[in-house]
């Protein structure tokens, strides 16, 4: 949305809101004319101050127009009504409007430099005293040393909110620290980025010590690997090279900062297999804390059942099934053990076995809770088992810090209220949330760990199942028979020769799949955009928008997702005078779009005809159903519930006609359109193209190259994750 931003001056009439943490304030702006609602980051404002704001008009939908402020100067009150308004507000503590009066009938306009410099004076007046005084002194400076802060930090280009953490974390003393070592910022978990870092650098007024730059641009080597590429650690001798290349430095100099790095705790070290490998402490710790708990687990097996066998018995012939060998060990693993990994791919029972180790553990009147990382998988296991499943972060009872970062209230402290805990889709989850939701289990709790080893590895670092597995420290019960009623579908039997390293049969033979060859990008994105808009709603009565779903294997190209999305946007939801639209950060959105949410955001509010809550998750997928184009809100669908999404969270928002197979994960549709045209190499290989065709329920058509298939197909070559889960498993 392309505002033109304006400035306005006025006198604050009074503050409504002041949030202390992040500085977030609402307040009445008494302007010549008229008294106008500013809402925005304004830290430390208070009634009877005189403000310059830099902002732009907006339309509320419930509290009308306003101005929303992204940027602010300040003078302090300088008339006797003022000063009277700007004490009396309560902004120093120990002053209200009684003793404002009097102080600022004694003093007059001269009352903010008492305060400032000769506080003690204030014990003349009748009713403080001298200890009195000078707290109020000591108060008002500390509101003045928020300002100096601010003021000291804007030329280096630091937002207000960013001037208010950096306050809060570092004091008073935040610009001398920071001109003396701007890189210390990067470590604080206030998203200064180490490039950001360097460029303050170059604007001060005297360079820092080059060892802090060293050690920085190393921390954020191991941050890229980590982030960028899932490593939980790193060969140390692997370190040095890209780190002496970023910082052009020598090796030496490298490795010198590392040990500096470990010596002071920023970085910790292990031997594994007689190789020095380094980590960044947070993930250290967390493959430690798995390693540790699923020990703890393993600790606590369950009571015998003796009536196990008699058992199982039942449950075939209450449902009238004949359990798979492989399917019957889990059952009976996960009630003898309590602790169990169930792996397997599509078609071989997963489901089945989950649900007998349910009716198992409800025979022994455990409480059970179901859990997986995404919403749509969440959803996904209820409808097949029938009961509720919430996301992790969900059954944590996740809450978020000033900074945004998770806090679990479900800990070590607190621990879940259930003896079971059925965990699906282990192949999506990082080491950190792992290690969380372990944390929370309580002792004696069965755990159950579900996933397919042959899908992509988490966004996150770590590789959480496949080390579980390798680790051999734990119950694994693979299962691998593809059952006959899976093996009619085309999908099914494809994806098991794509992980056999087979190349599938691209023959239009069978009901389920189809693959449409075409040799060029461009004819691709063309047949794909045919198919979702004419070809498959006519054929099957499919809704294009809610049935069928483009997965990627990259953003990018013609045949990457944000061509297609332009392409699909425009054929099944093309511009109509009824239709609302806005454009954020140059991507248009439209009345009527599928769009996806594509980070956790809990701020944001939803209702449906039953409740009403806060939180939209990675991943959410919606229709756009109307747009407030003067204000920037909008108001999207997700599967029933209506979140009204106010204009700085519309970045978290992406069209999603086409989305990645990344993005893709844990989630199932009706139909899948996979073009394959164009993947650049580092994105063509086996386990990516396994992982797309599982997203198909009903149908799945592949459109490009079946050479590029193939390809894929043969290329097992996995990206390596670094990871030390195994070793500190087998070392407890």
């Amino acid at each position: 949305m392309d505002f033109n931003e304006e400035k306005i001056t006025g006198i604050v009439e009074e503050v409504t809101f002041q949030n202390e943490a992040n500085g977030f304030t609402v307040l009445d702006l008494a302007l010549e004319n008229e008294l106008l609602t500013v809402v925005g980051v304004l830290p430390g404002v208070s009634a009877g101050e005189t403000v310059t704001l830099t902002g732009t008009y907006t339309t509320h939908p419930s509290f009308g127009r306003q101005f929303k402020a992204t940027g602010f100067t300040r003078c302090m009150p300088e008339t006797t009504e003022q000063i009277y308004k700007y004490l009396a507000s309560g902004v120093i503590r120990g002053i209200g409007p009684k003793k404002a009066m009097t102080i600022v009938e004694h003093f007059g306009e001269d009352t903010l430099d008492v305060l400032e410099n000769e506080p003690e004076r204030l014990a003349a007046l009748k009713g403080i005293s001298r200890e009195q005084a000078e707290a109020m002194g000591e108060e008002f400076k500390k509101q003045y040393a928020m300002r100096t802060v601010m003021l000291g930090l804007e030329k280096y280009g630091f937002s207000p909110s960013e001037c208010v953490r950096i306050f809060k974390r570092i004091g008073i003393n935040a610009v001398e620290k920071i001109e003396e070592n701007p890189y210390m910022l990067c470590s604080m978990g206030l998203g200064i980025s180490f490039e950001r870092a360097e460029s303050i650098e170059q604007r001060l007024p005297k360079k820092p010590l080059p060892d802090f730059r060293i050690r920085e641009g190393i921390l954020h080597v191991c941050r890229y690997n980590s982030t960028n590429r899932g490593h939980t650690c790193i060969p140390r001798e692997k370190l040095l090279k890209p780190s002496a290349d970023l910082l052009e430095v020598t090796q030496d100099e490298i490795d010198i900062a590392i040990d500096k790095l470990i010596n002071i705790g920023q970085l910790k070290r292990a031997t594994l297999d007689k190789k020095e490998f380094v980590f960044l402490p947070s993930a250290y710790l967390a493959e430690k804390k798995i390693a540790e708990r699923i020990n703890i687990v393993a600790g606590f097996p369950p009571p015998g059942a003796p009536q196990l066998a008699e058992w199982i018995d039942r449950i075939e012939q209450k449902i009238g099934i004949k359990y798979e060998d492989q399917q019957r060990i889990a059952i009976a693993t996960a009630a003898k053990k309590g602790l169990l990994v169930l792996t397997g791919g599509p078609g071989t029972g997963k489901t089945t076995a989950i649900k007998g180790i349910i009716d198992i553990f409800e025979k022994q009147h455990l409480d059970i809770a179901l859990a997986a990382p995404t919403g749509r998988a969440a959803k996904r296991m209820s409808e097949v088992t029938g009961m509720e499943a919430k996301t992790i972060h969900r059954l944590l009872e996740v809450e978020w810090d000033e900074d945004d970062r998770p806090v679990f209230r479900r800990n070590i402290q607190n621990p879940l209220d259930c003896s079971a805990l059925i965990l699906d889709e282990l192949s999506m989850i990082d080491i950190h949330l792992f290690a969380n939701l372990l944390d929370a289990l309580p002792l004696g709790c069965r755990l159950i760990l579900v996933g397919d080893s042959d899908q992509l590895p988490p966004v996150g670092a770590g590789n959480v199942l496949q080390d579980l597995i390798e680790s051999e420290m734990l119950p694994v019960v693979r299962l691998t028979q593809v059952f006959r009623q899976a093996m009619e579908s085309k999908i099914i039997t494809t994806a098991h020769k794509i992980v056999a390293g087979e190349n599938p049969d691209l023959t239009n033979d069978g009901k389920d799949y189809f693959h449409l060859e075409r040799p060029a990008p461009a004819l691709t994105a063309q047949t794909v955009t045919e198919l979702c808009s004419q070809r498959l709603p006519n054929a099957y009565g499919w809704d294009p928008i809610t049935d069928i779903q483009v997965i990627c294997p990259s953003k990018k190209g013609e045949a990457g997702t944000q061509n297609l999305n332009r392409l699909l946007q425009n054929a099944l939801n093309p511009a109509d005078k009824g239709k609302s639209e806005l454009i954020v950060a140059g991507r248009l959105f439209r009345q009527g779009d599928k769009v996806m949410q594509v980070r956790n955001n809990y701020n944001i509010e939803w209702s449906s005809p039953k409740e009403k809550g806060t939180g939209i998750f990675n991943g959410d997928i919606g229709t756009l159903t109307s747009i407030n184009t003067q204000s920037g809100v909008v108001t999207v669908d997700f599967d029933g519930r209506a979140a009204i999404i106010p204009g700085e969270y519309l970045s978290e928002l992406e069209l999603a006609y086409a989305i990645t197979v990344h993005k893709s994960q844990g989630s199932e549709f009706k139909a899948v359109v996979l073009p394959v045209s164009g993947v650049v190499p580092n994105l063509a290989y086996r386990n990516l193209l396994y992982t797309a065709v599982t997203r198909a329920r009903d149908l799945l058509v592949s459109v490009g190259s079946g050479e590029l298939i193939y390809q894929m197909t043969q290329n097992d070559k996995k990206s390596r994750r670094y990871s030390a889960l195994t070793h500190f498993l087998k070392e407890n």
